[in-house]
């Protein structure tokens, strides 16, 4: 059975960090891109950030120089490292699985979704 189980959110307070992770069951990552997308109330559903299979990031601008993406097969997991949140990083955070054909990740459908985890900044 095919399944990503995000983990990590929870509360926070501006300036502070969490880490997310994206653990994949059922197939192995290293052929596939993983993207994060983030959905805050009343707004439509963010792609944050992806790492292709070889490891290459991206960042969507309003993350850039505060989020880092990174994978580690051998665990089967990929993770995000958020710093510097701000209030407007409160969100749901969801990770996502495509295989990696190459080409532009960021015109691809994902495939697999994790059922998100709860991201809340707020003092």
């Amino acid at each position: 059975q095919v399944e990503l189980a995000e983990s990590g959110g929870g509360l926070v307070q501006p300036g502070g960090s969490l880490r997310l992770s994206c653990a994949a069951s059922g197939f192995s990552l290293d052929y596939y891109a993983i993207g994060w997308f983030r959905k805050a109330a009343g707004k439509e559903r963010e792609g944050v950030s992806h790492i292709s299979r070889s490891g290459s990031p991206y960042y969507v601008d309003s993350v850039k120089g505060r989020f880092i993406i990174f994978r580690d097969n051998t665990k089967n997991t990929v993770y995000l490292q958020m710093n510097s949140l701000k209030s407007e990083d409160t969100a749901v955070y969801y990770c996502a699985a495509v295989e990696d054909l190459g080409g532009d990740l960021l015109k691809y459908d994902y495939s697999y979704w994790g059922q998100g985890t709860q991201v809340t900044v707020s003092s």
